[in-house]
């Protein structure tokens, strides 16, 4: 939704009472990222745990006093004025050592961290210190010097979406949370496929017309609204194991592309080549768009959600966290993932898993032979923290965190822990 704002006016008000960018940062602040509602393919995530009273009182002790001052990065500057193109990581990374420790130097009381507010380029961020501990605020305290600021009147319309400062960079993440990825295999294998292409082409992308057919029950028809003409492409559903016990803990579809309906399938009356004519089938009529891969008959459609906006901010899990990466998102088969890859982990929302939640990557150890022995005895090297992760969307039984920062590669088997 577009909101249009008269920047002087805004400012002037925000100026005159401190709600504005109270509002706006004062309680801490999350990215907008746009997220899918689940479709009927899609596992829905399970409730939230909910804080007890313990952990409320603990944060808001935490945050009325900040982070200790051992805790800030070195050089972490007093001020810093928030640019397009900064990431909430990226400034929590600037002004701390430990970039999970953001709700704790923001002042943020967990309860609200389920439904963060958003900054926006243009604000200043103010880093206070008293005594051995230290804040971060939107705005000077009272005993600052106020700015002096000229402004001109103006007035622009933006979205929200456009403006609010991304949790991380949109272009890594942005897909994932626009796709589906868990599905229900059933539910997959009795969508409408693709069942012939164009011109007898075998494959087909973005920009080619492809055509489609339901099941008898339920056959592919146009909508009344463009929403319900709008669908995406997959194939497959693999499955995920926990590679620890080989349990599957979720189906996960390959991802292809999106698609928009034309025409929907009906019945057409064609000569039967005995003087009289006969009802043949015509299949839907379907475009495609933005495709990642060659689509071909046989890939099935899903009904495109709903998009919204859903805000997460770093921070360390409530709990104990000990998981593994499972796969390298879009192919099982693959082993290793890189900086800035996403990898699916064994635990999801029911385990208490968030996004937001910021993990520690372990890789295992190797076992070699000791050479400097004789007789070159098997030895098994430590454990080493590789890596930081952070989950950036859940389902019931498998999470997707995106690889922040790494001095080895990721292998499927490596566990995740509480950030140290």
């Amino acid at each position: 939704m577009q909101q249009t704002r008269n920047h002087m006016t805004a400012f002037t008000s925000a100026r005159r009472t401190g709600w504005g960018l109270l509002l706006a940062g004062a309680m801490l602040v999350a990215a907008a990222q746009a997220q899918d509602q689940p479709s009927p393919a899609v596992s829905v995530p399970a409730a939230q745990p909910h804080t007890t009273a313990q952990q409320r009182a603990t944060a808001q002790q935490v945050a009325e006093r900040g982070v200790p001052l051992q805790e800030l990065a070195p050089g972490a500057p007093d001020s810093y004025r928030v640019k397009r193109g900064d990431t909430l990581w990226g400034i929590a990374g600037l002004f701390l050592k430990h970039p999970w420790y953001w709700p704790q130097l923001w002042g943020m009381n967990r309860e609200t961290i389920d439904n963060p507010h958003l900054i926006f380029p243009g604000q200043t961020l103010y880093l206070e210190k008293d005594g051995a501990y230290a804040r971060l605020r939107s705005s000077r305290s009272a005993a600052a010097e106020p700015d002096t600021v000229r402004v001109s009147p103006r007035t622009r319309s933006d979205s929200l979406a456009d403006v609010a400062l991304p949790t991380l960079n949109p272009d890594l993440v942005e897909s994932f949370l626009a796709e589906p990825l868990v599905v229900d295999p059933q539910v997959l294998l009795q969508a409408p496929r693709v069942v012939a292409m164009t011109d007898d082409r075998v494959l087909m992308a973005s920009g080619d017309r492809v055509y489609a057919r339901g099941s008898a029950k339920s056959p592919l028809l146009a909508g009344s609204t463009s929403a319900s003409r709008r669908y995406r492409v997959f194939r497959d559903a693999i499955a995920l194991k926990d590679p620890g016990t080989g349990e599957v803990l979720a189906y996960e579809a390959q991802y292809l592309g999106q698609a928009e309906l034309v025409r929907g399938e009906s019945m057409e009356e064609v000569p039967d080549g005995k003087g009289g004519h006969t009802s043949q089938h015509v299949p839907a009529t379907v475009d495609l768009s933005a495709t990642k891969g060659e689509i071909q008959a046989g890939d099935r459609l899903l009904p495109a959600p709903a998009r919204v906006f859903s805000g997460y901010v770093p921070r360390a899990p409530k709990s104990d966290v000990d998981a593994r990466v499972v796969a390298l998102y879009g192919n099982a088969a693959v082993e290793f993932a890189a900086q800035n890859q996403v990898v699916s982990i064994n635990k999801g929302a029911q385990d208490g898993i968030e996004p937001g939640y910021v993990l520690s990557l372990i890789n295992k150890g190797a076992s070699i032979a000791d050479g400097t022995e004789q007789g070159k005895p098997a030895i098994k090297l430590p454990n080493e923290i590789n890596g930081t992760a952070m989950v950036f969307r859940t389902f019931d039984r498998v999470s997707y965190a995106l690889i922040l920062e790494i001095r080895n590669a990721v292998r499927v088997g490596d566990r995740l822990v509480n950030p140290r």
